[in-house]
């Protein structure tokens, strides 16, 4: 063997032999992640990413500065498609976004081409949420039946928000009558048009929401009123409260498996999520900055102090959820199709 070739063997050996340790730690010091919002301010989206980001920074290596940017527009599909197809893949950038995100391409394949759901990395879930109908005060509602009886006057944003989204689909499933009301940037908007007596309700809003909003609704001080829960399972506190389900309109089991398909997505109601292609050391060092970020005392009490619920699921289980969504029966997937005109 030449003195070049023998050097080189050494060089081998060596770079085999050298521990793990002793490689350069994964670090983002020096460096920005920027949270994209698919929503305007001051709603829930934009309440958990900034909640989120003020902590998630002192744990994640090299403590780098983690930053907002709002951007609304086609219910959250805006932030997606940015983020899928646009953002850099190396775990500086996030985003938040609608459940739509997810379920839409669902139900319009055409939206893969766009975006791919199932090709986004999931960085975890701050909160399962549990989504509200409400109305004002003056507006009469004896049982949720009556929603199948009457025009209810409803405002939202638009389609591939939630607040379009859930009562299109009640519409379209469970026979109710709600008449949208669309144009508003955000939820905030639909419920301050509620206080102005331009719309009456508002459905497919999240409790983490309205319990920032107007912390006295359950103790009935404010001008409206928290009417029927659009979840699988409901709120503790609305439940005590004797808020009925919305689910309990289905009339049969065709329309309960649709309505519980469709509900299923509040379990990544408030998922931060990655571009293709992050490499998976930085996927699995976001994965646990997260966590460790929900667990932070100082993340729970500024929660507290705004009110607002923190129960998370890490990466992997939105990855799963996301999965098991994909591989539905496609008879209950065309049923939701067909209720959201889709």
């Amino acid at each position: 063997m030449t003195v070049r070739g023998l050097g080189l063997a050494l060089a081998v050996a060596v770079a085999w032999a050298l521990p793990a340790a002793a490689q350069a730690p994964l670090t983002f010091k020096d460096k920005t992640v920027t949270i994209y919002v698919g929503s305007s301010t001051g709603g829930g989206l934009d309440t958990f990413a900034r909640l989120t980001a003020r902590h998630m920074g002192k744990h994640i290596p090299g403590h780098p500065s983690v930053v907002i940017s709002n951007m609304p527009g086609a219910g959250g599909g805006v932030a997606a498609q940015n983020l899928y197809n646009r953002a850099p893949a190396d775990g500086t950038a996030m985003a938040i976004s609608f459940p739509s995100v997810i379920i839409d391409p669902l139900l319009n394949e055409s939206l893969r081409r766009q975006y791919d759901p199932n090709k986004f990395i999931y960085v975890g879930n701050a909160n399962a949420e549990v989504l509200v109908c409400m109305l004002r005060n003056d507006v009469p509602l004896g049982a949720l039946e009556e929603f199948r009886q009457r025009e209810f006057v409803i405002g939202a944003t638009a389609p591939g928000s939630t607040t379009y989204d859930f009562p299109t689909m009640a519409n379209g499933i469970l026979g109710t009558k709600f008449k949208l009301v669309t144009g508003y940037k955000g939820s905030r908007d639909v419920t301050l048009a509620m206080e102005r007596n331009e719309v009456q309700g508002i459905c497919g809003l999240g409790w983490s929401t309205v319990r920032v909003q107007y912390p006295e609704i359950l103790a009935g001080t404010t001008f409206a009123r928290v009417v029927a829960q659009e979840d699988l399972k409901g709120h503790p506190d609305l439940t005590a409260k004797g808020v009925p389900m919305m689910l309990t309109l289905a009339r049969n089991d065709e329309e309960r498996q649709a309505v519980q398909m469709f509900y299923s997505q509040n379990a990544f109601s408030r998922t931060f999520i990655l571009p293709p292609g992050v490499p998976e050391d930085r996927v699995k060092m976001l994965r646990t900055a997260f966590m460790e970020t929900m667990a932070d005392p100082d993340l729970l009490a500024d929660a507290q102090k705004m009110n607002v619920d923190v129960g998370p699921s890490t990466g992997e289980e939105v990855q799963a959820l996301v999965k098991h969504m994909y591989e539905l029966p496609q008879p209950v997937v065309e049923r939701v199709k067909k209720a959201m005109g889709r």
